[in-house]
């Protein structure tokens, strides 16, 4: 199964993503297949092994703001940070061969990847930080992901209004050498303002696609029937796209 393929940017001009969906008529519809247009220019114009910029120490700024849930209050997270996340679990689940049930402990094992790395917010903000955490692919191989898996979907401990938050992406950005389970801040444990114990990093998207506070990684052939079935929180609710790729 050939699944290491990388999807590819254009830059900032192409950023679809922070766009609202029009409400009514043509501007509607075109805008609803934006995602799809802009997820084609960055396949035809960046090539397939393009990587998001990464950066030198000297670069890495001084405060990595939380944003959203920065400590969520539901179910036993409380709980589970107070005792240091030792019995925290990331279940690998849906269609794979090899269901896993991951601690810390485990994902600390594997291979590990750190990359310096631009956090570019759909409200306007910048960071830069060191992310430390094995790349999502080896954790997906180690799964067997089947062969009608199309999309991955990363659930979250943080609950917003009563929905808990998920995001997804296809297994293009799934596999790009970048995305990573993230563990670690500059060189520290993640915070809990950044998403402790574990987030992801889709170095290739907008921050609102790189879910916080990790639960579970669920292989799935469509969208349909998660959330409304836009394929995030946020799509779901406020119209940003589903491919937010920079």
């Amino acid at each position: 199964m050939k699944r290491r393929s990388v999807i590819v940017g254009i830059g900032a001009a192409f950023v679809a993503g922070c766009q609202k969906i029009g409400e009514t008529g043509p501007g509607k519809a075109l805008l609803e297949a934006a995602p799809n247009w802009h997820k084609g220019i960055h396949d035809a114009l960046g090539g397939r092994t393009a990587l998001a910029p990464e950066y030198g120490p000297e670069d890495i700024s001084p405060f990595f703001r939380g944003n959203g849930s920065t400590d969520p209050q539901n179910g036993d997270y409380q709980d589970q940070a107070a005792a240091g996340f030792a019995d925290w679990r990331i279940e690998v689940r849906g269609l794979v061969d090899n269901p896993l049930s991951l601690s810390m402990d485990n994902l600390r094992a594997l291979p590990q990847r750190t990359q310096i790395t631009r956090h570019d917010c759909v409200e306007g903000w910048s960071a830069i930080g060191q992310w430390t955490g094995p790349q999502l692919s080896l954790i997906l191989d180690a799964a067997g992901v089947q062969d009608g898996a199309r999309f991955i979907v990363f659930r979250c401990a943080d609950n917003l209004n009563g929905a808990d938050y998920y995001e997804s992406v296809d297994m293009l950005d799934a596999y790009h050498p970048q995305t990573i389970v993230a563990h670690r801040l500059n060189g520290e444990p993640l915070p809990v303002r950044n998403g402790a114990p574990a987030r992801m990093r889709i170095e290739r998207q907008l921050g609102y696609k790189h879910a916080k506070y990790l639960t579970a990684i669920e292989a799935v052939a469509s969208l349909d029937g998660i959330g409304a079935g836009k394929g995030g929180y946020w799509e779901d609710r406020s119209g940003y796209q589903w491919y937010a790729g920079i």
